[in-house]
């Protein structure tokens, strides 16, 4: 069936780099949990450092490809609550690559228009890569052509706490009736109220769970599963989930009747 989500986008003409033909849709938000870097470097019996490392290629194809075809936001789990438990040199090699990445890929976000942006419990990140995303974000904060939103040391649980926390005050202070609280009112509690929720979730590595990502805004998205690698992943392989994503009939509650009569 079509796709019926007027939030779509018309896809433009297919890429030069993809042998692969476009969907005729695409999403206006795409969120990609980037699984099986450790296991990618584990089959090559390599240090899962690596498995980052090569990772940041996929990134890079990935936002290359998401502002060309039209996306307007692309949110990338990048490091979750649950990765501070990670053995110490894991995580520390991963905020040194974080730091790569963002001292590496400034250029091409102001040379393609996009805005990067960050979500999550930022003030555990060590200072220098705090200092380096602020700076990023600062310096982009005008673009128009794509949101890049990295969460970084992001729990979903943690987010939707925050959100109960910060409307509690309110009701506390007495400028919130707690009868008056909507779903509306909620999401404005989030992290960043103004990003729409995201039509397609893509997970690599055949993996099936969400794990902690987005458990408000995923209420309604359309989740694809690759069977590939994160460090695998390539623009032919992103088509194919968008493929499946045009090709889903989204109903959100109401019935096949309902939905043909608009």
């Amino acid at each position: 069936m079509a796709n019926s989500d007027s939030d779509a986008t018309v896809a433009p003409l297919r890429s030069a780099s993809s042998t692969t033909p476009l969907p005729a849709v695409i999403p206006r938000h795409v969120a990609i949990i980037m699984d099986g870097n450790g296991r990618w470097a584990k089959k090559r019996f390599l240090p899962r450092v690596e498995g980052h490392r090569n990772g940041a290629k996929s990134v890079r194809m990935v936002v290359e490809e998401a502002r060309r075809l039209g996306v307007r936001h692309l949110t990338l789990f990048a490091f979750s609550t649950e990765n501070w438990q990670r053995p110490q040199d894991e995580v520390g090699g991963l905020m040194r690559l974080f730091v790569n990445y963002l001292e590496s890929e400034l250029d091409l976000l102001l040379r393609n228009g996009i805005r990067l942006r960050a979500m999550g419990d930022l003030s555990r990140l060590p200072d220098g890569v705090r200092e380096l995303l602020t700076r990023n974000e600062e310096k982009t904060k005008d673009l128009s052509g794509m949101d890049l939103i990295l969460a970084v040391s992001y729990g979903g649980r943690d987010e939707v706490l925050q959100a109960v926390k910060k409307i509690a005050r309110k009701i506390k202070a007495g400028e919130v009736d707690p009868e008056t609280i909507t779903e509306q009112m909620f999401a404005q509690s989030l992290y960043l109220p103004d990003v729409p929720d995201p039509e397609l979730l893509i997970r690599t590595s055949d993996e099936t769970r969400i794990s902690n990502f987005l458990l408000w805004q995923l209420a309604y998205s359309e989740i694809v599963v690759s069977p590939v690698l994160w460090p695998d992943f390539t623009i032919d392989e992103f088509y194919r989930c968008l493929h499946v994503f045009a090709g889903r009939n989204r109903r959100f509650g109401k019935t096949q009747e309902q939905i043909d009569s608009v």
